[in-house]
């Protein structure tokens, strides 16, 4: 399995290469748009690597109606922890080459802006093989709702992704192209 899943990450991360390249923006309007219907819920994004779609305009203007985080890893094969964001906030280097807040002030999302390497239309998600988001939504899931929205370029869409009875699956898919109801 784990094989399989290093060759479609390789891919994957090709085609996201490939489409970041060409970015124009478009994607975080999108997001926009979805995360409206639910302003004021604790809402997680994440600040991009690497060539990652970018959510931050889409974070910032939630912002602006409701408490946003992002993930912070505390050590692995644990659940992430979240850290109050905001748009001004000075940032620091954190694990794995992605920021965090200076102040880490704790926050628990309800609906996560997910990062992945590639997706499928069942809501099957492939991200970089540490399960950090996989043992998170597991955890909040069962301790009430958690909304997963997984953010990327619609040439991250793959079919048969080596998927385990652990990955948690995506609710939403948004990318530059609109949006993929899941289920």
């Amino acid at each position: 399995m784990e094989a399989e899943k290093a060759a479609a990450r390789k891919a994957a991360f090709a085609r996201r290469k490939a489409a970041h390249e060409m970015d124009h923006g478009a994607a975080s309007g999108v997001l926009s748009e979805v995360l409206a219907g639910y302003r004021g819920v604790p809402l997680s994004g994440y600040l991009p690597i690497r060539t990652e779609i970018d959510p931050r305009p889409a974070m910032a203007e939630a912002a602006a109606h409701g408490v946003v985080g992002v993930p912070v890893i505390e050590g692995q094969g644990q659940p992430l922890q979240f850290a109050t964001w905001t748009p001004e906030g000075a940032l620091v280097p954190g694990p794995f080459g992605a920021e965090v807040p200076e102040a880490i002030l704790p926050m628990v999302p309800q609906i996560l802006i997910v990062p992945l390497v590639a997706f499928d239309r069942r809501g099957g998600r492939l991200g970089y093989g540490g399960g950090f988001y996989d043992r998170t939504l597991q955890m909040l899931r069962a301790n009430g709702p958690a909304m997963a929205i997984g953010f990327a370029y619609a040439a991250q869409e793959a079919e048969g992704l080596p998927l385990e009875p652990t990955d948690q699956p995506l609710d939403m898919i948004v990318t530059e192209r609109g949006v993929l109801e899941v289920g």
